[in-house]
């Protein structure tokens, strides 16, 4: 009887140790949950420009957030087998006080008892759980687009501040040389004082502008190695000498698809629907009781063949109002993640078609500086120097044109870099990382 009896109690501790557990069949088929490591060295060793590809890639690889994404995406996952698991065995001894002493044989009693559901209510919890891990996954994407649209909009700053340093140095000589004709003018008797004077002031406002985009420069490193998670004064490769985009279609209703298909935020709510589903199934099943299995031993029984006992145990479902409100619960959960959907959808409609609105309206501008504003520009300030050194117009023409065509040749860097701002933005609306580039 005594083997039988401790075959029994094994028996149940080996059922509730070896059940596998739905978080171990869930990292299986997840085994990007893991943690991964943030690289270190140079993301750029042996680059001769920025690549805007290669920067994205390289934010996404070493930025804290997309870990901290997956370590909260791991936490969540944690919580399947705390839901889905067993209850723990519950073990009580207790003995008779006054057989201690005296002549009374020393009386003593043993108890194990295992609750094992009668229904898959602990797998039903253990997929609500899993539900709401999946939908903490879809974080981890949302992060890694937000990161590729600010590594990219960084890369245009970075761009914009190198070209316009550029431009100022440009036109640094350019006034340089026109305030020494109007030296040599004002000594020839044919320009008064004032016209090297007023050169020396444009002269200082350049100079303000070049501080200006220095700062934008350092600026725009400091805040990419942050993305990085490197040292904010370490090196960048030199900026390209152009940004260069594709000028493709695009068809509203296509990429309105295809955003509602690869948007995180939109599975995000396929999941937490699922959850309210299964939390609804969960609650329908809250009045069916557990079982539970004990087995005692008991030596105050005179009779031994009455001191080894095993029976079982069964709750008592009485808590109406509980099991009512959890359902009512669980439907509110599904309707409000119903309803959120909706409007997740409604919002990424919205977003694409003003993401193309705006690609559009970037191409355009562009072209208009570049067709139209920077070689109009570019006529004019030759024609104001020709005009004031053959004497026929005065020096204010030659600085306002000039000042012109700085301010054009600026706002074709700005233009080519907004295009990919645009792309960039785009591309976050279709749930890519790619960063808009084509």
């Amino acid at each position: 009887m005594l083997g039988i009896s401790t075959c029994f109690v094994a028996s149940l501790l080996a059922v509730a140790a070896c059940t596998p557990t739905a978080v171990e069949k869930y990292r299986l088929a997840f085994p990007e949950s893991r943690p991964v490591a943030i690289t270190d060295g140079d993301p750029f060793a042996g680059a001769t420009t920025l690549d805007r590809r290669v920067l994205i890639d390289a934010v996404l690889a070493r930025n804290p957030d997309v870990e901290a994404a997956r370590a909260s995406w791991r936490r969540a996952l944690t919580r399947v087998p705390q839901e889905s698991a067993f209850e723990d065995p519950m073990m009580s001894y207790s003995i008779a006080p006054l057989s201690i002493v005296g002549d009374a044989p020393f009386g003593q009693r043993v108890e194990i008892e295992q609750k094992l559901p009668l229904t898959s209510r602990r797998e039903l919890a253990g997929q609500v759980a899993l539900a709401e891990a999946e939908a903490m996954r879809e974080d981890i994407k949302a992060v890694q687009l937000r990161l590729a649209t600010m590594a990219s909009s960084l890369f245009d700053d970075y761009y914009v501040a190198t070209r316009s340093l550029e431009v100022d140095e440009h036109h640094r000589t350019l006034l340089e040389q026109m305030r020494a004709a109007a030296e040599a003018q004002y000594v020839a008797g044919r320009a008064s004082q004032q016209d090297p004077l007023q050169a020396d002031v444009e002269l200082a406002m350049l100079e303000r502008e070049r501080l200006m985009h220095e700062t934008e420069r350092r600026v725009a490193i400091a805040s990419i190695n942050g993305l990085l998670h490197r040292d904010l004064d370490a090196p960048l490769p030199p900026a390209p000498e152009q940004l260069i985009s594709t000028a493709e279609t695009h068809d509203p209703m296509a990429l309105t698809e295809r955003a509602l298909r690869d948007r995180p935020e939109v599975r995000s709510q396929d999941a937490k629907l699922r959850q309210g589903s299964v939390a609804r199934q969960l609650a329908d099943r809250t009045g069916t009781p557990d079982l539970g299995i004990m087995a005692s031993y008991d030596s105050m029984w005179d009779m031994p063949e009455h001191r080894w006992m095993i029976g079982l145990s069964i709750d008592v479902p009485l808590a109406r109002e509980r099991r009512a409100a959890a359902r009512a619960e669980a439907e509110a959960q599904t309707d409000e993640a119903r309803f959120a959907r909706l409007r997740v959808m409604d919002d990424i409609r919205v977003e694409v078609r003003v993401a193309i609105e705006k690609v559009t309206e970037a191409r355009a501008a562009l072209a208009l500086y570049e067709k139209r504003m920077l070689p109009a520009s570019r006529l004019q300030a030759e024609a104001a120097r020709n005009g004031f050194i053959a004497n026929q117009n005065e020096f204010q023409a030659v600085i306002t044109a000039q000042r012109a065509l700085r301010h054009a040749s600026l706002e074709v860097e700005r233009a080519r870099a907004d295009v990919q701002r645009r792309l960039a933005e785009l591309d976050r609306a279709l749930g890519v990382t790619t960063g808009g580039v084509r």
